[in-house]
């Protein structure tokens, strides 16, 4: 038997290279994987070892089928090994054993390890004294074998029952952890701030302990909903490679149940370990807006500044936007390109406005300031609030002014242009002349 399971298991891991492969990957940590294989089984009941499978698998979550003889195999048990070689798991398993040590300065040293705590080694040698010794004088330790139940890559043993004995076109699809995709724009304004060229990007990111060779790659954008669990295994701390990818031969976008499913329309090798980018669409021109806005209630000074623009076909956009961050960047006079600010945007579906805020305007400030309030009745109250807008820039600007009240309330006597009102906030649309400014009173009655 022992001579049998060797053989299937070198035979799993030569057509893991000729495997099709396809990848789903998720927006919170979660990826599909589903792979087709030709494995070669023996007849009637064996253990069979599958190794290439991510070491972040979810074993739960396995579904094996045989193409080429959907009833001539029966799953009837499954293990997830997981137990990776490694010096502290060796150290552990010879605790009780005899190793060898190579000591910094000292040279070798023979003995029964009694502990290997914080990765110093005490010994018991062979004269019978115990020996301590610390880890950084440590050099190599030579161990005589690799203790049973230690394995090199994660695996899969399945104990399955085959009909009949030849090699079966099989499906395997799983999911697992440590891989995770989000999007990534950069968005260039032109010289007035009209115009916003806007470029996406997929970032894919594989901590999941397996390498993807050729895989069909399909994206999905969209808020799945999960069973919270507790993590059974921690995740790694690792350092990520990072490789550009052809921008050509990109994704294809459709709608797919609530969600959007991004499908490229080449192969990808993902690899373990590394950060790789895609592009989602070349640059695309749109018109925008810069809008100032006061919400002196919140931020008694800081007027925020908002790039605003319609994702509509008619604006040279008119796609599904992943969720992701937004980098704006404007050309300076002499031609460098200068960083002006950072945004995250939602899923966000076509026809819909995006807002990205960019920061605060340096030249303009607000003051609100209460300036009455009287008791009108026992369950009602009259305010009267003072807004100033003072604006040190060469042009004149309009700004929203965000005021935000509660429960039963109205606006008394004359106001500014209100833009909106809804139930808990009115804004005002307020011009600012250049190098000058404007103030403006309003009275509220509220009732509680």
């Amino acid at each position: 038997m022992k001579i049998l399971i060797f053989i299937l298991l070198v035979a799993a891991g030569l057509f893991a290279a000729e495997a099709d492969v396809a990848v789903t990957i998720y927006n919170d940590d979660l990826a599909l994987v589903r792979q087709v294989r030709e494995l070669d089984f023996v007849k009637g009941v064996q253990e069979f070892k599958l190794v290439d499978v991510a070491a972040r698998i979810d074993p739960t979550s396995v579904h094996y089928k045989s193409l080429s003889d959907p009833g001539g195999i029966a799953l009837l048990e499954q293990n997830f090994e997981y137990d990776l070689v490694g010096t502290d798991r060796l150290l552990q398993k010879y605790i009780d054993q005899n190793v060898t040590i190579t000591i910094k300065d000292s040279g070798t040293e023979n003995g029964t390890l009694l502990s290997s705590a914080s990765g110093d080694v005490i010994l018991r040698t062979e004269n019978g004294y115990i020996r301590a010794v610390k880890n950084t004088a440590v050099e190599s330790i030579i161990f005589p074998d690799l203790p049973a139940g230690l394995i090199t890559r994660p695996t899969l043993v399945w104990l399955l029952d085959a009909q009949k004995a030849g090699s079966h076109k099989s499906e395997i699809s799983y999911l697992t952890a440590g891989i995770n995709w989000h999007a990534e724009y950069v968005a260039v304004v032109n010289a007035k701030d009209t115009q916003l060229d806007l470029a996406g990007w997929v970032s894919v990111e594989n901590n999941s302990g397996a390498t993807y060779e050729n895989a069909k790659l399909k994206l999905v954008a969209g808020d799945v909903n999960r069973v919270q669990e507790a993590p059974v295994r921690p995740l790694r701390k690792e350092m990520y490679a990072m490789a550009m990818a052809d921008a050509a031969a990109g994704f294809e976008e459709k709608e797919f149940f609530e969600y959007h499913l991004y499908t490229l329309q080449r192969p990808a090798t993902i690899k373990d370990k590394q950060v790789k980018q895609v592009s989602l669409f070349a640059p695309q021109t749109t018109p925008v807006s810069k809008v100032y806005s006061y919400d002196g209630a919140r931020d008694n000074k800081k007027v925020k500044v908002t790039l605003e623009f319609e994702n509509k076909k008619e604006n040279g956009l008119g796609m599904p936007l992943p969720k992701g961050k937004v980098r704006v960047y404007k050309n300076d006079a002499d031609g460098s390109q200068e960083f002006i600010g950072e945004d995250a945007i939602d899923h966000t579906p076509k026809d819909e406005t995006v807002r990205l805020t960019m920061g605060n305007a340096f030249d303009i400030v607000g003051e609100r300031v209460v300036k009455d309030t009287q008791k009108i009745s026992k369950r009602s109250t009259q305010q009267i609030v003072e807004i100033t807008i003072r604006n040190h820039k060469a042009e004149s600007i309009d700004v929203t002014v965000i005021e935000h009240w509660w429960g039963d309330w109205k606006l008394v006597g004359s106001t500014p242009k209100v833009k909106k009102k809804t139930a808990d906030r009115v804004e005002f649309e307020v011009s600012v002349p250049a190098d000058g400014e404007k103030t403006f009173e309003y009275t509220v009655l509220s009732q509680y």
